[in-house]
């Protein structure tokens, strides 16, 4: 019998300028994976946060006080020799300027220049490698963080909708799901109402979920699906993972489970706040959410009374997005 391998955690830092561009630094010589580049970071001591052992890392790593620190996705990374337990956050501000403490060499990118090759290894622009646990939160940093939910709930309002929606769409908006599980019309007009909200998106370049709990002849239609709780465990069941991109709603250990095993790339996790669409139905609060988002696992948008104004106490508590069906999510003039 082999031994197990080491399982250790460690919080690393996506550290963001002003200009958006991201800081990479490169593993020194004496280390495992020299000259590859990663996120900086460290492991997390016994008693720490993972926020207590970032800015700890961060000031010896690279002489910077963290004083803006999002929690982010916690990702398991199996390498040859460990299991690392990687609990990525974002940090957007900080006292001092980054340099190499430890002699490794820094380089602000833009994260949309570091591309996959063909074994999805990601490589930095100037060629150099990345460290393979880097390639999930690089494809999770383009997902949008708002997330627009529809709610018509008759074919007379319809036009309405796509006014609204493409004024949105043209501050910014990139993901919409179509959900209406209250309709007052009839499945034709209910159908024509789905592909003129996918139109507009398309229009404007952005992406389109369908809610599950619309016929399946419909799904392949759109960007994506987004499953409910109880359709996400069907399709588990059934091993029939929907095509595009697929978002699962949760709200609990199990669902949360369900959507990893089925791969998502994203869940809505509430409801945060009560919402007149949960009457009678207890919150989670932002305790709870933080909590549960921690086991996610990929990238987590809160719903439940969200809109702008709840967008940084969102990302505080872990938060990838806010995912909204009547909240403001586009700042306007």
């Amino acid at each position: 019998m082999t031994d197990p391998k080491p399982y250790v955690r460690v919080a690393a830092g996506l550290i963001f300028d002003t200009r958006g561009r991201l800081l990479l630094g490169q593993r020194p010589d004496g280390k495992a994976w020299p000259g590859w580049w990663e996120f900086p970071g460290g492991k997390i001591e016994s008693g720490e946060t993972v926020e207590q052992a970032l800015v700890r890392e961060l000031e010896e790593e690279l002489g910077i006080r963290a004083t803006r620190v999002y929690p982010w996705v916690v990702h398991v990374h199996e390498y040859p020799k460990s299991i690392v337990e990687l609990a990525f956050c974002q940090v957007t501000a900080w006292d001092g300027e980054p340099h190499g403490r430890e002699n490794q060499a820094l380089d602000w990118v833009d994260p949309w220049d570091i591309r996959l090759d063909e074994s999805e290894h990601p490589i930095a622009p100037g060629g150099g490698s990345l460290l393979p646990a880097a390639a999930p939160p690089l494809r999770w940093l383009r997902l949008p963080t708002r997330y627009r939910i529809s709610s018509i709930g008759h074919p007379d309002r319809t036009t309405d909708w796509l006014a609204r929606l493409r004024q949105e769409l043209l501050g910014g908006l990139q993901l919409v799901q179509f959900r209406e599980p209250d309709w007052a019309g009839d499945a034709d007009s209910l159908h024509a109402a789905f592909e003129a909200t996918l139109a507009l998106c398309r229009q404007q370049g952005a992406r389109c979920l369908i809610n599950s709990r619309h016929p399946q002849a419909w799904w392949p239609q759109a960007d994506g699906v987004q499953l409910r709780a109880d359709d996400a465990a069907r399709i588990l069941q059934q091993d029939t993972r929907p095509p595009g991109w697929l978002g699962v709603s949760t709200h609990n250990e199990q669902d949360l489970a369900i959507a990893r095993q089925l791969q998502a790339e994203f869940v809505v996790l509430g409801h945060v706040h009560a919402t007149e669409s949960h009457p009678g139905s207890d919150p989670l609060g932002w305790d709870r959410f933080r909590e549960l988002a921690a086991t996610a696992g990929r990238p987590v948008f809160a719903i439940g009374g969200q809109a702008l104004d709840t967008q940084e106490a969102a990302r505080h508590n872990g938060a990838h997005g806010i995912a909204a069906l009547r909240g403001q999510l586009i700042e306007t003039c």
